[in-house]
């Protein structure tokens, strides 16, 4: 199978079965539910369901609540604890006791920047990406307004994403903490965690990560670069399903020292002396504040499992691989059609997705779907291709660029409106 982003690739659909055929991965696909009249490539948007999560959701509904009722409790709470520290390892790499399963990404991002805010009284700076998702730019607009704090955006380019060298620019002694993407959600630009943390730590400044497009992609260095705090959903590459809870990781020497904002009686010292005093324990239970979702909880260890079981470091070799097979793609069929790619040439600056522009991405995103391909869209006129490495095949990378390619060409994508419809 071929190992760079130059490989000897033929352009035909029986290469792409080949391709299929050699893949150590191939074996996975079968885990998860499929429809073989659709082409998935929004995997960076809702994984796939796994075959076993169906059945897992239906025992602990029949049988742990159903039959067991509140006796399920201690085997649920332990049930917590094991599947973060299970995401922890398999996912993050990082050790147990430093990540917790809780709420959702938007809430565990306002705990932990909340938190990271507390740790360096005195500064009033906080630093974001020019592209991060919109919710981390509305958490820590809201925060700054709440602290009276100042934002300054890094501005990074829209397609190759952040440097070090743009957030050397503009750090300053007055930086309390940074708010980066580790891969960005638009172009699937992959920032070096390990240089940009440590820029960070030598003006005293916390690092705090997004690895909602990375998790379960491709290798996130926490460990490594020493990274303060992180958050992630686990409905994309961990294939846990709409609403799954998020997950947050805090180092575990700050654990103790941080003050979340939303206390609740998951977070209390002892949760059932019921006493009216809020005493946070010292573990990374301090994050939590209500009672944990159950099904999402059973979700998420379910999704990790596929994880964990084919390796981090095989799903980062296969995201690039897919990826390096639809950029030659795009070279061969789709740039003299006028598209032009806008991720990172190189693999090892990008995620699993690949972003292609075109002035008529939306209509020809909507050509695509109404074929039984699933892309998507994001603005300003990029289709977004994303290649779970669990769950696409090399072959449905070649359907659907050859797809675009056909719409393109004969201009289909004129029967489509050119301007996205509101969404309500």
């Amino acid at each position: 199978m071929p190992t760079n982003d130059a490989p000897p690739y033929e352009l035909s659909r029986d290469f792409a079965r080949a391709l299929d055929a050699q893949n150590p991965l191939r074996a996975h696909r079968e885990l998860f539910v499929r429809d073989d009249a659709t082409v998935y490539l929004d995997g960076n948007s809702l994984g796939r369901l796994p075959r076993a999560t169906a059945d897992r959701l239906a025992t602990v509904v029949r049988d742990e609540w159903g039959r067991d009722l509140i006796q399920s409790w201690p085997r649920w709470l332990e049930r917590c604890t094991t599947v973060a520290d299970r995401l922890g390892r398999a996912v993050l790499g990082v050790d147990p006791g430093q990540v917790a399963l809780a709420d959702s990404t938007t809430v565990s991002l306002f705990k932990v920047l909340s938190a990271a805010i507390g740790l360096r009284p005195g500064r009033r700076t906080i630093l974001i990406e020019a592209d991060s998702f919109p919710t981390d730019h509305y958490v820590v607009q809201g925060l700054a307004r709440q602290h009276g704090m100042r934002v300054v955006v890094v501005q990074s380019d829209i397609d190759g994403g952040l440097s070090p060298a743009q957030v050397e620019a503009v750090l300053s002694d007055d930086v309390a903490l940074a708010c980066f993407c580790h891969v960005s959600y638009r172009s699937g630009a992959l920032a070096d965690m390990t240089a940009i943390t440590a820029l960070l730590h030598a003006r005293g400044a916390l690092a705090v990560w997004d690895l909602c497009h990375s998790a379960g992609a491709v290798r996130t260095p926490l460990a490594e670069s020493d990274a303060d705090f992180a958050v992630g959903c686990t409905y994309k590459y961990l294939n846990s399903g709409p609403g799954a809870p998020a997950f947050l990781y805090v180092r575990r020497d700050l654990i103790s020292e941080c003050d979340q904002p939303i206390w609740g009686w998951f977070g209390q010292a002892d949760q059932f002396a019921m006493g009216q005093t809020y005493e946070p324990v010292e573990t990374i239970e301090r994050f939590l504040s209500g009672t944990p979702p159950m099904l999402g909880v059973t979700a998420v260890e379910e999704g990790v499992r596929t994880i964990a079981d084919a390796g981090i470091e095989a799903l980062e070799t296969g995201g690039r691989l897919l990826t390096g097979y639809a950029l030659k793609l795009t070279d061969e069929w789709l740039a003299p059609l006028g598209w032009r790619v806008a991720s990172p040439r190189p693999a090892g600056r990008r995620g699993a997705h690949l972003t292609l522009h075109h002035a008529a991405a939306w209509q020809v995103n909507q050509a695509l779907i109404a074929r039984g391909i699933v892309p998507d869209f994001r603005t300003p006129d990029r289709l977004r291709l994303g290649m779970a490495p669990l769950t696409t095949s090399f072959e449905d990378v070649w359907a659907g660029f050859d797809a675009i390619r056909e719409i393109t060409h004969q201009r289909e994508y004129e029967r489509y409106p050119a301007e996205r419809a509101r969404v309500t």
